[in-house]
């Protein structure tokens, strides 16, 4: 049975604004007001979920969702060096910063591997048909086999990996910029991608 899946991007917050690992931070004023000015380019869905993040869980409220935190949607779990700045941690540890980016399998920082992350986010992504999934809204859209959920960017690049059978290393040539919708129709072992566009106000006419 096919479903749509809809992933949108959460705003920026600082720690983005510093090309540092986030460390769960919430989003930050210019942030909450980009996700607010797009609110009513979101598209409407039966289910809607939220990674558990607090960017993400501020992004959902700002654009004027009611969103169930979803564990599957969390983060890429960066372990030791979360909160810390890139720059930073490749000073320290180049060796395995390039262990990291070379590697799907590796984990140096003690968190996910690349490869897990996949494996995590597919796995949800091609669960999504089921029941327990869309019996989560109960909007406007509610009849739809549709699901909109807030997600981190490296959530929404392991999906379209995941859902295109690329190889793990395509993960580092994904850009997901903050409040871009990507969507996903289809269902487990076949799924067809409609590459991220920006959420913007519709423009007066």
């Amino acid at each position: 049975m096919t479903v749509r899946v809809m992933l949108v991007s959460p705003a920026m917050n600082a720690a983005l604004r510093e090309a540092r690992f986030d460390g769960d931070a919430p989003l930050d004023r210019a942030g909450e007001r980009s996700a607010r000015a797009a609110a009513a380019a979101v598209p409407r869905s039966g289910a809607v979920l939220s990674g558990p993040s607090e960017r993400c869980l501020g992004t959902a409220a700002a654009l004027g969702l009611v969103a169930r935190a979803e564990p599957a949607l969390t983060g890429w779990d960066l372990g030791r060096w979360s909160g810390r700045r890139l720059d930073e941690v490749g000073a320290a540890e180049p060796d395995a910063v390039a262990a990291w980016i070379g590697d799907p399998s590796a984990a140096p920082h003690g968190g996910e591997s690349l490869r897990a992350l996949v494996e995590r986010v597919g796995g949800w992504l091609d669960g999504t048909g089921g029941a327990g999934t869309l019996a989560a809204g109960d909007g406007p859209g509610a009849t739809d086999r549709s699901i909109l959920a807030v997600a981190e960017p490296a959530v929404v690049r392991a999906a379209v990996v995941h859902a295109l059978a690329l190889p793990p290393e395509t993960f580092w040539r994904l850009d997901v910029p903050p409040l871009v919708l990507t969507e996903l129709s289809g269902r487990s072992g076949r799924w067809n991608v409609r590459l991220g566009r920006p959420l913007a106000a519709p423009q007066p006419s």
